[in-house]
């Protein structure tokens, strides 16, 4: 008979995991994942064996805090509390994600964390973390550590998580205060849509108009969502020009490796990716007027 636990503090949580680890025991933050597999395997009259280890009694994983380093967000904050939050420019593109993540009440009992552990190669909160050079903390009984998050998720439904672990909170640095951020998504319809394809870009300039920092991160185009670095390298120093954004090319994506599924083929993600990608950054271009300025 499966087991529910509700740990009041973090040694606590964490002594259940490491008396447990592994994939016998559910980690549950919103639920939004975890209830609808359980639901769809007693359909199926498939055996539940796992306990469950719910962390919602524990308020220290939630919240946005700020330092001098930058942006700590635990890893129990949900998704309208991020798109509510007062953040930086540079964050637009996570909040704008936050807002296409299933329907209000979904973004009203998600985590940002369950995201990334859940490790869909669709995850909309992911491409918008990558291009923040986010990190991830995790702890277990015997301390804490902090991994890139770009080393964090390993491929579908994998993650560098141990199995005595909890992912605690992602770090995300100080960003360039002339840093501007979009992010963009396709699919079937507007929202209450699993991506097709997904991009977040962070662009920063100079005082001479000069792309000084950008990221560019591309979902459901891999089994993770990947950072284009070889197509930031290319335009770092480049003056921002719409003609820039025309000599975005195909081979720009060739570390992309989409598949075809019910949802697009390879080549329409292909095609799509670039397109979005463009749109993003000319998004982030400035206007005849900032450049009049």
């Amino acid at each position: 008979m499966p087991h529910y636990h509700r740990p009041q503090t973090l040694t606590e949580a964490l002594a259940l995991r490491a008396a447990q680890p592994g994939p016998g025991l559910a980690i549950m933050a919103g639920g939004t994942d975890v209830y609808p597999v359980r639901t769809h395997r007693a359909v199926w009259f498939e055996t539940q064996p796992q306990d469950v280890l719910d962390l919602t009694a524990l308020p220290a994983l939630g919240g946005i805090d700020r330092s001098d380093d930058g942006f700590r967000i635990g890893a129990l904050t949900r998704w309208s509390d991020i798109a509510g939050a007062d953040l930086p420019p540079a964050f637009a593109a996570l909040q704008q994600a936050c807002r296409q993540v299933g329907g209000v009440q979904i973004q009203n009992r998600a985590t940002i964390g369950g995201n990334l552990c859940n490790a869909s190669p669709a995850a909309d909160g992911v491409p918008p973390l990558l291009a923040l050079d986010a990190e991830v903390e995790l702890a277990s009984s015997s301390g804490s550590r902090r991994l890139p998050l770009s080393q964090f998720i390993l491929g579908n439904r994998r993650t560098a998580l141990a199995p005595d672990e909890i992912l605690l909170a992602i770090h995300v640095p100080a960003q360039p205060e002339a840093m501007r951020s979009c992010f963009l998504k396709l699919g079937a319809r507007a929202y209450l849509v699993i991506s097709i394809v997904s991009v977040a870009a962070n662009l920063a300039l100079d005082a001479e108009g000069r792309i000084a920092a950008l990221r560019i991160a591309v979902g459901a185009c891999s089994s993770v969502p990947l950072r284009l670095r070889a197509l930031e390298d290319r335009l770092l120093g480049s003056k921002a020009d719409p003609a820039l954004v025309q000599a975005i090319v195909p081979d720009d994506l060739a570390g992309l490796a989409p598949i075809a599924d019910v949802r697009a083929s390879a080549a329409y993600r292909s095609d799509a990716a670039l397109t979005l990608v463009r749109r993003a950054v000319t998004q982030l271009m400035p206007s005849p007027v900032e450049i009049a300025a």
